[in-house]
């Protein structure tokens, strides 16, 4: 099958089927945060804004790459783009292993004209930047105005996908010399099912510059490519995984650097739970694609302002002024 007959059955499994986790849990659940009747601040003394590799968010808030690489994945790409433009806030696409086999397919990546001033992630699989020269890396991130570029780490996806690449020998290796090399920053990112305490500290021996978590309890991409192709055994895997919770702690105590949550984030609430653990960012994903399907970038804009004001009032809500200082004001219970 083609990269783009792939990329069309994710987005369509993903709009159309419950890939979500069935009983792994994000653990956000079990974040208990501590509530302050007597704040003593404002709301409005509730600051959001938030440096990110070099550039200011007005929130710390990313919608997470999805999609690229096929024509329908323009205007999903446009769409999100322009909302988070709007909103301030970062902005991923998906992976562009698609354009680099194809330049003809760069526009369906492309959002500079509508969001100029953003942050946007370019996107590689690791097990992709083998096949790659770091001048086509450049030329990938480049050709889009990137910021950065974030590599998917996807061990699990890759040995359920038929047409997968589950060659991760030499791949951390490969993450150094990258993110040592490359011109732009260089930040890793799981896919959904969660980076552990020992991954995380061999990734701090590197130069990226941060870790986006993509716990287990949101959408399940074993479950996508079960769905695909109703493989033997990819049903067993379908709640395989580290909670979102778990996965932010430990990466929290492995690395200095910025730590992004995701992975089931479906509120502002589980934002700043997310923050009390040690993350500084949080990033979401399906919720953003669905909302860009019932009505385009208008809708996408609703939902995402919603979850910035939900952040705010939570914060306000423990007593914090910043997402920074929302640490510890809580704990993840057994």
């Amino acid at each position: 099958m083609s990269i783009r007959d792939r990329k069309r059955e994710h987005i369509e499994i993903s709009l159309t089927q419950n890939v979500n986790f069935r009983s792994t849990t994000t653990w956000l659940e079990k974040v208990l945060l501590e509530y302050s009747a007597l704040p003593e601040i404002d709301l409005d003394d509730v600051c959001l804004e938030t440096d990110f590799l070099g550039k200011k968010l007005k929130a710390p808030l990313m919608v997470s790459g999805m999609v690229g690489g096929i024509e329908e994945a323009k205007q999903i790409n446009r769409d999100i783009a322009k909302a988070c433009e709007s909103l301030g806030i970062a902005f991923g696409v998906g992976s562009q292993r698609a354009m680099l086999e194809n330049p003809q397919l760069k526009h369906t990546y492309f959002v500079r004209d509508v969001a100029p001033n953003i942050f946007v992630a370019g996107n590689l699989g690791v097990t992709q930047l083998k096949d790659y020269s770091l001048e086509q890396i450049e030329y990938a991130l480049e050709s889009i105005g990137a910021d950065a570029l974030a590599i998917h780490i996807n061990a699990a996806q890759e040995s359920i996908q038929p047409e997968g690449t589950p060659r991760f020998k030499g791949c951390l290796k490969k993450i150094d010399e990258v993110s040592k090399k490359l011109s732009k920053p260089v930040y890793v990112k799981e896919v959904g099912h969660g980076v552990s305490f020992r991954v995380a500290q061999e990734l701090a021996k590197t130069n990226i510059k941060a870790i986006d978590v993509q716990g287990a309890g949101g959408t399940s991409w074993t479950a996508i490519e079960f769905i695909r192709n109703k493989s033997a055994f990819g049903e067993t895997f379908w709640d395989f995984g580290i909670p979102t919770a778990s996965s932010v702690a430990e990466c929290r105590k492995a690395f200095k650097g910025i730590i992004i949550a995701s992975g089931g984030i479906r509120s502002g609430l589980d934002a700043v739970k997310s923050f009390v653990l040690g993350a500084n960012m949080v990033a979401i994903a399906k919720p953003v694609l669905e909302a860009q399907a019932k009505g385009g970038h208008k809708e996408v804009e609703n939902y995402l302002s919603k979850i910035i004001h939900e952040i705010k009032v939570a914060l306000f809500l423990i007593g914090a002024k910043s997402p920074k200082e929302a640490v510890g004001r809580g704990r993840l219970q057994p």
